[in-house]
């Protein structure tokens, strides 16, 4: 049985073949009036018609795909930032590609090799390090992309960022309206943005606050894991720095902090107080539940997917980088300070 054809679309909904190509592109349905369009998809769905994604990107050379790397798509951070992404991309007509790098970079080599390969029409990057020669290539050969929660240093690439800055300042400003002077920061890695911002908005805040500014108070994690998250916290204890309370880059490490107060029979808020940074899910779920700075996760991705179709439809257009507000929730995880 032959397969029909967009002109047999055209025929039976009596429009040009033009219009019924328009109609069937999400990306461009608002072209098309909405009751033309709805008799065009309703010819196309009775006919049993169905697009050929591969004679549509010759003609318009796109494919309608856009790579989507993340470090570990394990850590609870990433799936919502992938689904506001993937929701935007879907409403457009585009499909995402999901690779996890595992932070390794020459994981993350092969697998942006494959997506161009695949002549994806933009990268949407969560991976980027504050040096990364991979993507000042991928710049120099004029590949669209768009970064998600962190940046490249002199680097001219678009970024989605939560406001890292004011949600350190809002943990410590938190910690010191409850009485705690000795704060110690689990840092990130200083190779990311994100750790090395995180990192110096602590201190800043600190300074600012009228608290300790102690050195040995801020260990640097080689990992946003939860297990660099307790290595870093058994340091501190071993050492004997004394602090009442952590302030984490991010909710992995504070979890780490979890598992040493077990190990140690430390109490929780009782004996130090904890903050983590993002929000993951199921901080509420914990014992004592977590309080973190919540980043937009679903927003991250949305607006990245958002700036990403506009460089691929407006070529020439410079975007520039967007920084979304956070804020704290606030749970049992910290307490005033012990007497």
């Amino acid at each position: 049985m032959r397969k029909p054809t967009l002109k047999d679309v055209a025929e039976a909904a009596g429009v040009h073949s033009a219009t019924v190509s328009r109609a069937l592109d999400p990306g461009k349905r608002h072209e098309v009036h909405p009751d033309t369009a709805r008799r065009v998809l309703k010819a196309a769905e009775s006919l049993g018609y169905r697009p050929n994604p591969i004679a549509r990107s010759l003609k318009t050379a796109r494919s309608n795909t856009v790579g989507l790397l993340v470090p570990d798509l394990c850590n609870p951070l990433f799936p919502p930032i992938v689904r506001g992404a993937d929701e935007v991309l879907f409403d457009r007509g585009y499909s995402a590609l999901i690779a996890s790098t595992d932070n390794d970079a020459a994981r993350e080599q092969r697998l942006v090799d494959s997506l161009v390969g695949r002549q994806v029409d933009g990268l949407i990057v969560a991976t980027a390090q504050r040096e990364h020669p991979l993507l000042s290539r991928l710049h120099d050969e004029q590949v669209k992309m768009v970064l998600i929660n962190r940046r490249v240093e002199n680097l001219d690439v678009p970024a989605i960022i939560p406001d890292d800055a004011a949600g350190i300042g809002l943990a410590v400003a938190h910690l010191a309206g409850l009485g705690h002077v000795r704060i110690a920061h689990l840092a990130g890695p200083q190779d990311t943005s994100t750790g090395v911002a995180r990192a110096r908005a602590f201190r800043h805040a600190v300074r600012d606050a009228g608290l300790d500014d102690d050195p040995a108070l801020v260990v640097e994690c080689e990992y946003f894991q939860e297990a660099s998250g307790a290595k870093a916290l058994r340091e501190l204890l071993d050492q004997r720095v004394p602090f009442t309370a952590v302030v984490a880059g991010n909710d992995l490490l504070a979890m780490g902090c979890y598992d040493v107060f077990a190990e140690r029979d430390v109490d929780c808020p009782g004996e130090i107080s904890v903050v983590g940074f993002n929000d993951i899910p199921f901080l509420d779920k914990l014992r004592p539940p977590m309080t973190t700075v919540r980043i937009p996760h679903r927003d991250l991705g949305a607006e990245a997917a958002r700036m990403l179709l506009g460089c691929i439809d407006e070529p020439a257009r410079r975007a520039g980088s967007v920084l979304l507000p956070v804020e704290l929730v606030v749970r049992g995880s910290t307490a005033p300070v012990p007497d």
